[in-house]
């Protein structure tokens, strides 16, 4: 039967979600269910890995009854992926040992803190482009195997497999045939070396992790084995972390285009070439997607660990809004603001300031002071954090700026991307379609399937809007001063 289709499984860190793509790159069915997040203690975030896989089965099932189409027409599956989330599991049950440590979990920095004393910070940074810090993958592994009651012995006995969410997704969906990763994710994990494209010996005999549970790396867009369902083999063919699937979707295949996604957190990326570039200034340098028989190209990343989440907070915990495509109305109904910050450094505070301790906060508050304002600076506040990355990304590659793609769910609040022009000074640019992260996953499945070309899918991309900046020189340098001196505050070592 003729191949129609495209798969993208996108797992997020809130929900997990299958999209059936076409060949043109549209959106023919899409299927989503919230992910349940599990908080044991303070700072400590949890999935179950295997309510994960279970409802991406289900979510693929769901497009297939949705849309009535043969499985047979789908040409290929692609898996995106919350990039540094943690798995680790029994290879002879398939079952994990703890549930999976989440990117936002800050419960290894101790561990963090005692690889600082061993003076492997410089290390870290020029061998896998990444900071010591909790966020990655390494020290969650670690903990896994320091505190999970026998964990270590099962280990070094060979009996347990380590994985981000993609290689636990490959596992399972491969009936436990394949424990592969590609070049995107291995980048994010702290013990894998951008350089030389391997595992780093040195720091797995740090923090004495054994090399027999780590998956085989390869090229984002490869044979990274099947799905067998009711008798037919779907190959999968395309992984990637989320944010370099997402730089894929926008065109970012290329040197020089940058982006920013504005999900969960906000990920900036510029795509650097063949450049390995160490970042000064609080970037990592990691990998983008690759194609196979390709080397992967460097790319600078700046991460903001609390984008839409803040958004949440407002709904959630502070009841401020009932949803969030609510902000959009309120920013537009109320004047400027002044002096009201709000930086919320809920999970500390990351690029370019990695200050795991940080907590968030709201300066500038007076008696005219409500919830609409509120509601506005933490709007505003994404606009800020991005800026801030932006600028040493920038300064570290001694590039220029005219346009940032954007995608995400608050890339469709138009007063947010206004804003986003306006105190960046540069052009904002929104696609039609943005599902771009899936869209990316789907087109390394589909580039190694036959289904696209890599020169035909930046034809696919269409434009939907265009802001440009509006606000004043003067009033631009004013607000973004009143915030350097907001996230000052803010520091965990703040003397203010």
């Amino acid at each position: 039967m003729e191949k129609k289709y495209v798969v993208a499984f996108d797992q997020g860190t809130t929900s997990t979600r299958a999209i059936l793509f076409n060949k043109k790159g549209e959106i023919v069915s899409i299927s989503q269910k919230e992910l349940r997040q599990y908080y044991p203690q303070s700072g400590w975030v949890e999935h179950d890995a295997n309510a994960i896989y279970n409802d991406q089965l289900e979510a693929f099932e769901n497009i297939l009854k949705e849309t009535g189409i043969d499985p047979s027409e789908i040409a290929s599956i692609g898996i995106t992926n919350q990039r540094e989330t943690t798995v680790v599991w029994n290879k002879n049950s398939g079952e994990p040992i703890h549930k999976a440590i989440v990117w936002l979990d800050k419960r290894t920095i101790p561990i963090c803190d005692n690889l600082k004393a061993e003076g492997l910070e410089t290390y870290v940074h020029e061998n896998t482009g990444l900071v010591i810090d909790s966020y990655f993958s390494g020290t969650k592994l670690k903990w896994i195997l320091d505190e999970v009651p026998q964990a270590r012995a099962e280990a070094e006995a060979g009996n347990l497999l380590f994985g981000t969410i993609d290689s636990w997704l490959v596992y399972k969906l491969t009936k436990e045939k394949k424990h592969l990763t590609d070049h995107s994710n291995a980048s994010r994990t702290m013990i894998y070396n951008i350089k030389n494209l391997a595992w780093d010996d040195k720091i797995l005999k740090a923090m004495d992790i054994p090399r027999s549970m780590l998956p085989e790396v390869q090229e984002s867009s490869s044979d990274f084995g099947t799905l067998d369902y009711n008798g037919l083999s779907i190959p999968i063919y395309g992984v990637a972390g989320d944010q370099q699937a997402a730089l894929f979707g926008q065109g970012g295949h290329r040197p020089g285009v940058a982006k920013n996604t504005y999900g969960t957190g906000c990920f900036i990326l510029l795509n650097l070439g063949s450049k390995h570039l160490v970042s000064n200034r609080g970037l990592l340098t990691t990998l983008a997607c690759s194609l196979e028989n390709e080397s992967p190209n460097y790319a600078l990343e700046g991460s903001i660990f609390i984008g839409g989440a803040s958004i949440q907070w407002l709904r959630d915990q502070l009841n401020l809004i009932q949803q969030a495509s609510e902000t959009e109305a309120v920013c537009q109904s109320i004047p400027p603001l002044k002096d009201l910050y709000v930086v919320p450094a809920f999970a500390g505070l990351g690029a370019p300031y990695w200050d795991a301790n940080a907590k968030g906060s709201i300066t500038g508050i007076t008696l005219d002071i409500g919830k609409n304002e509120i509601i506005k600076a933490t709007v505003e506040a994404l606009a800020y954090q991005t800026k801030d990355v932006i600028n040493v990304m920038l300064e570290d590659s001694g590039s220029s700026m005219v346009t940032l793609k954007v995608d995400g769910g608050a890339s469709a609040n138009n007063y947010l991307m206004q804003f986003q022009s306006d105190i960046l000074n540069v052009d904002v640019d929104r696609p039609k379609m943005l599902e771009v992260t899936a869209l990316g996953a789907a087109f390394l499945a589909g580039i190694k399937a036959g289904f696209w070309t890599s020169d035909a899918i930046e034809k696919v991309r269409e434009r939907e809007a265009l802001f440009t900046p509006k606000m004043e020189e003067h009033t631009r340098i004013k607000k973004y001063k009143g915030w350097k001196e907001a996230v000052e505050r803010t520091k965990s070592n703040s003397v203010i």
